[in-house]
């Protein structure tokens, strides 16, 4: 902790040299662990549910939808807790803890279908609790000139477990002769380990505040302490924060709106996979190969994306990352050669990802002051899972009543409108336009 605290400003300064600084590589290297672990149990759940379990497909789908439909939920009040008193280190760790501990779950559960269910549950309330913090960590650790570079060092590292989770689980397979029971064991302990660089790496909110103040620089927002004397934290990080407070600030609204609109225009991957199967009908044994040629492109465009929203600002590639998907869904509808639909609707999807994910958050994190900033990249992540929530239903409403083909018109057409909504939306300069970071006092409600 007083080494993280001491050599906080010389982070502060590699940082701004256009370097990542230790805190985000840190936490680069706890979510590439956590991933492995994650995505070793998410890649054989469906192999073991339905060929070990032997669960109906009704059944099947329900612990898939509170796998996937849990996370959204929790988002908000993780990042509540974690901007109450500045405890961003603290939940962070308990909800990667919490993901490690339910792969224990699993593998006490027997086959039950309710202690698999609170294993899942378990595992995304973990996922849905970190997330906000670690954002926020990340935005408090980089000045707003190298957000765009820290998220995409983070999301690179973080797609790099996702790429090797699903290696490692049918290596362990193959090597065990399909001992499921294996791979939960090794996905706990690889988590544990997450859980440990996290400890023992990432500073807490001591550090995290003289990082902040390097940032600011000599005259620049609130006095920092003096020489010599410890910085004690002041009462300005305990705000009587509500979970909608954020939208109250007209710069994050616009950035709110703007990516709601763009996430009820989203149908999901899972989408593109079936059509991408059903128009070159192939195997169903290379259906899931499908994810890691998309997160191989996320992986190499990711920082490059990160480093290009830092020099022309976040708005051009954020929309552009959408114009990539817009290109996707048009590819679908036009194109029949096998190869190249193929190839480019990955390549497509990859660049959407690479474009989007960290840039939205570095495009949030300066307009939202530090007091508020887990609470409001909650609520904007919050708001976007569940607006592409609602694109999933009605685009899988309209393929079951209309067929693919109408189905995705009508996508491409919802995703261009919003694209020329957001367009307008956005701010056409990233706030703020200087190095300082937006930690500024907080108003306080007039008692006129």
């Amino acid at each position: 902790m007083y080494l993280a605290t001491t050599d906080a400003a010389a982070a502060a300064t590699q940082v701004t040299r256009g370097r990542v600084g230790g805190p985000v590589m840190a936490l680069g290297a706890v979510s590439l662990v956590t991933d492995i672990s994650s995505e070793m149990v998410t890649a054989v759940l469906p192999l073991y549910f339905v060929l070990q379990l032997g669960l109906s497909p009704l059944q099947f789908g329900f612990l898939d939808g509170l796998y996937n439909g849990v996370t959204a939920l929790v988002r908000l009040l993780g990042g509540h807790a974690a901007d109450r008193g500045g405890r961003h280190k603290l939940v962070a760790g308990a909800g990667y803890a919490l993901s490690a501990l339910s792969r224990l779950g699993l593998l006490l559960a027997g086959g039950g279908t309710l202690g698999i269910g609170a294993s899942l549950a378990a595992d995304r309330i973990g996922k849905g609790v970190r997330t906000a913090p670690r954002d926020a960590l990340i935005s408090l650790s980089a000045p707003p000139d190298a957000l765009g570079r820290a998220f995409g060092v983070h999301r690179a590292m973080d797609t790099t477990g996702a790429l090797l989770g699903p290696l490692a689980a049918f290596a362990l397979l193959w090597a065990t002769a399909d001992a499921y029971d294996a791979v939960f064991v090794v996905s706990f302990c690889v988590g544990l380990v997450g859980v440990l660089l996290l400890v023992a790496f990432v500073p807490g909110r001591a550090a995290m505040a003289a990082v902040a103040a390097g940032h600011r620089g000599p005259g620049a927002g609130p006095p920092a302490a003096a020489p010599g004397h410890p910085q004690v934290p002041a009462a300005a990080p305990r705000p009587r924060t509500r979970l909608l407070a954020p939208l109250r600030d007209p710069a994050f609204r616009r950035v709110f709106v703007a990516a709601a609109l763009l996430g009820a225009a989203t149908i999901g991957d899972s989408f593109l996979y079936l059509l991408l199967q059903r128009r070159l009908d192939f195997a169903v044994s290379w259906f899931p190969l499908l994810p890691l040629g998309a997160a191989a492109v996320y992986l190499l465009l990711a920082v490059p994306a990160g480093r290009l929203g830092d020099r022309i600002g976040r708005r051009v590639p954020f929309l552009s990352g959408h114009a990539a998907l817009l290109a996707g869904y048009v590819l679908l509808l036009t194109t029949g050669a096998g190869p190249v639909l193929l190839v480019g609707v990955l390549l497509l999807l990859g660049v959407f990802y690479a474009a989007t994910d960290g840039v939205l958050m570095a495009l949030a994190g300066p307009v939202l002051p530090a007091a508020r900033r887990a609470s409001g990249m909650a609520l904007l992540q919050t708001g976007q899972a569940l607006c592409r929530l609602l694109a999933a239903a009605g685009f899988g409403a309209a393929w079951t009543l209309w067929g693919t083909r109408p189905a995705l018109c009508l996508a491409a057409i919802a995703l261009a409108l919003a694209l020329v909504a957001a367009a307008a939306l956005l701010p056409r300069r990233d706030r703020p336009a200087g190095p300082n970071p937006p930690d500024r006092p907080e108003r306080q409600p007039s008692r006129a």
